[in-house]
């Protein structure tokens, strides 16, 4: 995995990572994405609206982006011995197909846990698919009998 570098994402890069979330999608069976050029403009859109919020890292091999990892901080409720309290939620994380199985997940998952550690977050969520759970648990993640979810329909 030489020439690799992991690193926060440029905003010149926010195209590219918007590609590899419409390639997730594609992988995973999504159907009716819409226009590839209009979801690209929303994402980068999005990712400039939501910047202080949602920390993209990425995997970028000769200057192409070819993973990535985004970390999104959620303030919490105050305590009288925790005035400024933040926790993150691990989110998005994809590289491409031709680069898997070679530990750069890891390497990417590494990266957003130290940056969670600098923010000073209390702990780091993910939703994860079955097939990637391994790799959440070989970087730290376990299961909580605490940590529960409601799913919103709408209608």
């Amino acid at each position: 995995m030489e020439n690799i570098g992991i690193r926060p994402a440029r905003h010149a890069e926010l195209a590219a990572v918007a590609g590899l979330r419409w390639e997730w999608l594609v992988e995973n069976g999504s159907e009716d994405l819409g226009e590839p050029d209009d979801f690209v403009r929303h994402f980068v859109a999005w990712a400039e609206e939501n910047a202080r919020t949602h920390h993209c890292t990425v995997a970028v091999r000769d200057d192409r982006v070819i993973g990535m990892a985004w970390l999104a901080v959620v303030q919490r409720v105050p305590t009288p011995r925790a005035p400024r309290r933040a926790s993150g939620d691990l989110q998005c994380v994809y590289v491409v197909p031709e680069a898997r199985d070679g530990g750069l997940g890891g390497r990417l998952l590494r990266a957003v846990l130290d940056e969670a550690r600098e923010l000073g977050l209390e702990r780091v969520t993910v939703h994860s698919s079955s097939r990637a759970v391994p790799a959440y648990a070989r970087s730290g993640f376990a299961q909580s009998p605490r940590l529960l979810q409601a799913r919103i329909t709408r209608g």
